[in-house]
């Protein structure tokens, strides 16, 4: 895939290579003071810390630092980073990481022009943030599609509750396939499984009929698939890395999502586990999956039918043996790839745990059946 700028509504530079001329492009249009906002140690440990910072201060920029943001960012930490955007007056947000970071940068830009607590302006008062930080981001590590919308996911270690909150967009997002090269392997695999689950969830949700935004997320579920197994056999594979990067911007810019009610109860039950154990997303929803779409198998046969045929490309004698088939098919897929179908080779197998995230999940309303928390705990309890 050639280079291009897309917006939609963020504006998106991709390509490899792509991310010095982009941000210093941008930069001419943004405010003195910059928060520079990153993860852990490997910003660092690339260079890539070190380059932002030059290339900010080349540009007049006043820089402070907004680092060591976790992992399943936390409430705490949204409030460090609007408290730090208050006190220097921060004019711009440059988010650099992947969909934690940028996830927790979103209600940081919310939260620093609020004077209330958010989470009760949104959970309690049902009302959402008008006025943000403007905000950038440098995609380091591809799966989330966080760049692409306004949601994030953030957990309340005190009320141990991990789900949604509504910020900012950012105004554009650097796709630069180079910047996943310094990511482990496993983490690499670990997004793309997420990008695969974004496209299963959403296709899987209210109607089941079958539209033109679905067609569409066939192909992306396939491209997933495919250049997930190239860059398996070749780390150095770059097309197969900006065709990854691609597939996960798609999958959550709302193109997918047009005409439909998407499901995401697989990624609600995996925020409720991760309330608990801050257990990796990715691997949490590759345990969850299978298991799922084998209660599903009543009630959404058609479409899961469906995609084994155009997806996996199997095939039985009738919609319920061709849908068990693709479910099958995903599981051996989730092995072959290195990512775990079972609690245990996370381990964590406590039930008391399984127990409490199945009775503080949410309960999706597009998901084509609506599922007991008894037997969200027993879809929980199958994956010991």
């Amino acid at each position: 895939m050639d280079s291009f700028v897309y917006q939609y509504p963020v504006k998106q530079y991709f390509g490899k290579g792509c991310a010095e001329e982009a941000i210093k492009k941008e930069l001419k249009t943004i405010g003195r003071n910059v928060l520079l906002a990153y993860g852990g140690g490997s910003l660092k440990r690339t260079g890539l810390y070190e380059k932002l910072r030059t290339w900010l201060e080349e540009a007049g920029k006043q820089v402070t630092d907004f680092g060591g943001i976790m992992p399943n960012p936390t409430y705490n930490k949204v409030q460090e980073g609007a408290a730090l955007v208050r006190k220097h007056k921060i004019d711009f947000i440059l988010a650099a990481g992947g969909g934690s970071v940028l996830d927790c940068c979103k209600i940081v830009s919310a939260q620093a022009k609020l004077e209330e607590d958010i989470w009760d302006m949104q959970y309690a008062k049902h009302l959402y943030a008008k006025e943000f930080v403007p905000m950038g981001a440098v995609v380091t590590a591809s799966g989330t599609g966080a760049e692409q919308n306004n949601g994030a996911v953030i957990t309340h270690e005190e009320k141990k509750l991990k789900q949604a909150l509504f910020g900012a967009y950012y105004s554009f997002a650097v796709l630069d396939s180079d910047l996943t090269k310094t990511l482990p392997m496993k983490q690499v695999i670990s997004g793309a499984f997420d990008t695969l689950s974004h496209c299963m969830e959403t296709y899987m949700g209210r109607p089941q009929e079958t539209n033109l935004s679905d067609e569409i997320n066939e192909a992306i579920m396939r491209n997933v698939i495919k250049n997930l197994r190239s860059l398996i056999k070749n780390p150095d594979d770059d097309f197969a890395r900006g065709e990854l990067m691609w597939a996960s911007a798609i999958a959550e810019n709302g193109m997918l999502k047009l005409g439909k009610q998407t499901d995401f109860q697989c990624h609600m039950i995996e925020h409720a586990v991760g309330a608990y154990t801050d257990c990796n997303h990715g691997q949490g929803l590759a345990v969850i999956h299978p298991a799922l779409y084998r209660h599903l198998l009543d009630s959404g046969k058609e479409k899961l039918a469906r995609m084994a045929e155009t997806v996996w490309r199997v095939k039985g004698t009738t919609p319920e043996e061709t849908a068990m088939r693709g479910i099958e098919t995903l599981e051996a897929f989730i092995r072959e790839i290195g990512l775990p179908t079972h609690w245990s080779e996370m381990g964590s197998t406590d039930e008391t745990v399984l127990r409490a995230a199945a009775s503080t999940s949410i309960i999706m309303p597009g998901c084509c059946r609506q599922f007991s928390r008894d037997e969200i705990f027993e879809i929980l309890k199958e994956r010991v």
